[in-house]
C-alpha cells in the first residue's frame, strides 16, 4: 500500500534553482517546474519573461508527509532564497520572481502562515518577509527544456554562479534537518 501524497507550490525566484534543489530532497516524489498565478492559459517563458503575465515561476512538488513534513519544506525553502526581497531574487527582478506559496487547502495555509510567523520571530529575519500565501491556482507545466535544467545545464553561467550555490546551501542544511 502506497502512502499518501501531498503537493505544494512554491516560487522563489528562478525556479532552475528550486528545482535543482528540490530533486534531492528525499521524501520529494515529483519536483515539476512551471509557472502559477497569473490569468492567462498556457503561458509560454517568453510571455512569463516580461514580468506582465501575472505568473510566477514555481515548482510544484509532491511529496509524502510521512518522510518529510512540510516545515521541512518550508525550511529549506525559506533558506534558499530571500523572503524578504518583493518581486526579485538577487538580479532576477520582476514579478515572475516573487516569493508566493500556493497552499492546497486551509489546513496547509495555517501550516505555513504559522511557520512564516515562527520564521519571522525566531529566525533573525530582520526585514519584513513578503512571501504571499495563496490559494492553489492552476498550474502550468514549464516548457520541457526547464525540467531538470540544472542537472543537463551544469556548465551554464547561471547554473554555476547563481544554481550552484543554492544547492549547496541546502546541502549544508539538509545534515541538521
Amino acid at each position: 500500500m502506497s502512502s499518501p501524497t501531498s503537493i505544494i507550490t512554491l516560487g522563489g525566484g528562478c525556479f532552475w534553482c528550486l528545482d535543482a534543489v528540490f530533486r534531492e530532497v528525499p521524501g520529494i516524489s515529483a519536483c515539476v517546474s512551471g509557472y502559477a498565478g497569473g490569468p492567462s492559459n498556457n503561458p509560454t517563458y517568453e510571455q512569463i519573461c516580461t514580468g506582465n503575465s501575472g505568473h510566477a515561476e514555481v515548482v510544484q512538488l509532491q511529496f509524502d508527509p510521512a518522510q518529510i513534513s512540510l516545515q521541512k519544506i518550508l525550511t529549506i525553502f525559506f533558506t534558499i532564497h530571500d523572503p524578504s526581497t518583493l518581486n526579485r531574487q538577487g538580479n532576477d527582478i520582476g514579478t515572475q520572481y516573487r516569493s508566493a506559496i500556493f497552499c492546497q487547502d486551509s489546513q496547509q495555509r495555517l501550516l505555513v502562515e504559522s511557520f512564516i510567523k515562527d520564521y519571522q520571530a525566531n529566525q533573525h529575519q530582520h526585514a519584513p518577509i513578503v512571501t504571499e500565501v495563496l490559494e492553489a491556482v492552476t498550474f502550468w507545466p514549464a516548457e520541457d527544456y526547464h525540467q531538470d535544467y540544472f542537472r543537463k545545464n551544469p556548465g551554464q553561467g547561471y547554473c554555476q554562479f547563481v544554481v550552484a550555490p543554492k544547492v549547496q546551501k541546502y546541502r549544508q542544511l539538509a545534515g541538521s534537518l
